[in-house]
This record gives C-alpha cells, structure tokens and sequence, in this order.
C-alpha cells in the first residue's frame, strides 16, 4: 500500500481539455504518448514541443490544438500514470480473509509501478520542486492514496484486525509515505539492490507490524515436506 499525504484541501488542477472527436483523441493520445518517451528520454526542461510532434507524427502547430504548452503535456501524462498506480483499489481490504494477503498485492502492484514509471516519477518530483501547479498536482496524488488507504484501515480497525488506538489519516499518511519513499530511492535513485520482491516483503511487514495485524499462517511444500510460515 503506498501513498504521499495532506489533510488540506486544494485547489484543483487544471486538466487540459479533452478532444471531442474520434480522430481528435487519436491524436491526443499519440501526442501524450510522444510526450512521454520525449520527457523520459530529454527531462522536462530540456524536452521541446517541436520534438514531440515530430514523435507523434503531426505538425507543430497541430500540438497546440490539444495542449497550450509542454506542462499541459507533462500534466495529461502523469494523469495517466496516477491513475495506474491508484489500482487496484484497497477499501475491500477488510473484507478480505487476510488482509495481510491483500496489504501485499496492493504493494506489489504499487512497486511495479513505480518501477514501470520510475523516469517520470523521478520528473514529477524534480518539476513540482520549480512549479506551483504541479506542486498542487502532486499533493493531490498524495491525498487519494492517503484517503483511500484511511479508509481501509478504518474497517480494518472497525473489524478489530487493527490497532484501533492508531489515527488512521496519519498512519496512512506515515505508511503510505514510507513505501512511496522507499520506491524513490530503489528505482529512480538506483540505491541497493534489493528485488521487487524483497521490497514488497519488507514494506508489507512494516504495514502488518505498525497496525498491529496478526499475519496468518500459510502452509507450503518445501522438498516434499508440509511447512507452515507467516508473511
């Protein structure tokens, strides 16, 4: 489970309009999809709109039809990876027979995410240091993880599988920003070495640990023979 948290309400962010043709969203989504590799490849300040039309195929002049600028770009293609890395969704957590089980799939599926999107996340946090629109843009990618993941841990808590003394705002916020880090520093600063999977193991033993949840034992066959572990 992940997240990067606020309490505060913010202004929204302005999304570029949407084409209201068929050939017209063809065309958008070639240019976002330009617009990616160009930002991957050249980073945000150096990426020319006259390299991304060239990418999509289009004329100059046709970028401007769908995006005012390289930061309506920027912003039409991390919309897309948010929307990504928000599933699969966490609420049924506490209907789950082990929610340590589902802690860990939604996990892994965060942490390959990222790991997919690891050039533009790496971006997304360098543009919202020198821009106030994306600042806001990624608060508010902060809020939905943190939002949904309270949530689950308030059924979690309602259920009696987790520490009800805990806040559960914070403790997503704490959690979620762990894991979000953690991603940061492995895939878009290269730092050790450890796998996808030993990632996952770990961040979903600290979740388990810090609410207070009683991992289930699983059986397992190991050369043969019937052993029993807990995640």
């Amino acid at each position: 489970m992940n997240s990067d948290s606020t309490n505060g309400t913010l202004p929204p962010v302005a999304r570029p309009p949407l084409p209201t043709t068929s050939r017209g969203t063809r065309t958008r989504a070639a240019l976002a999809a330009a617009a990616r590799q160009v930002f991957e490849r050249d980073g945000f300040l150096d990426a020319r709109i006259v390299d991304i039309a060239a990418q999509a195929g289009v004329a100059t002049g046709s970028f401007y039809t769908y995006f005012e600028g390289k930061e309506e770009a920027f912003a039409a293609v991390m919309a897309e990876v948010q929307e990504e890395m928000l599933h699969p969704r966490l609420v049924p957590l506490a209907d789950h027979d082990d929610p340590v089980a589902v802690i860990e799939a939604a996990n892994r599926a965060y942490l390959i995410s990222y790991r997919r999107n690891a050039k533009l996340m790496g971006l997304m946090e360098e543009v919202a240091q020198i821009d106030e629109s994306f600042r806001r843009q990624r608060l508010q990618r902060t809020r939905a993880f943190a939002m949904r993941n309270a949530h689950a841990i308030r059924r979690l808590q309602q259920d009696g599988l987790a520490d009800r003394s805990l806040d559960a705002q914070l403790a997503a916020l704490a959690l979620g920003a762990m894991v979000s880090r953690m991603a940061y520093v492995r895939f878009v600063q290269g730092y050790g070495s450890a796998s996808t999977d030993v990632l996952v193991q770990t961040v979903t033993r600290l979740w388990a640990n810090a609410l207070g949840i009683t991992p289930k034992k699983k059986e397992i066959r190991r050369d043969g023979l019937r052993a029993q572990r807990s995640l």
